[in-house]
């Protein structure tokens, strides 16, 4: 995870969001496609919404083309979006470092760390517990 070293013609960072992991790797010196679990980003996150929330960093940020190939797994379909843009945004501060400023103003640094409470041992759900009744 360090800026481009000579053997390496990537950058990756890790995003998360909720249970969903996201390994991110941009390609800067090649042009533009995005792969994500090896299907073009269309196929994977389908509505036009989950689209822009993975391309957020590119449109607020820095507009240049980037190869950007994903791994994903764990969570929903909209919080493993969130994860890849909460990955490319990392990515992103570690190849231009003034970018950091940008990006923190949109909270696209942030992990959003609000997961599914446990179920309790005599509960039914988390904090759901059997109905009282008096007599």
């Amino acid at each position: 995870m360090a800026i481009l070293e000579k053997n390496k013609e990537y950058i990756e960072a890790v995003g998360r969001r909720k249970t969903a992991i996201a390994r991110v790797r941009i390609y800067p010196k090649n042009k533009s496609g995005f792969v994500v679990n090896e299907k073009d980003m269309t196929v994977y996150f389908p509505t036009k919404e989950l689209q822009l929330i993975v391309e957020e960093p590119f449109a607020k940020a820095l507009p240049e083309k980037f190869k950007v190939s994903v791994l994903v797994y764990g969570g929903g379909v909209h919080a493993q979006a969130e994860a890849v843009r909460h990955g490319i945004a990392r990515a992103l501060i570690l190849f231009d470092t003034e970018l950091r400023k940008t990006l923190k103003k949109f909270h696209m640094l942030k992990r959003d760390p609000r997961m599914k409470e446990r179920k309790k041992f005599g509960l039914r759900k988390a904090r759901k517990a059997k109905q009282w009744s008096k007599r």
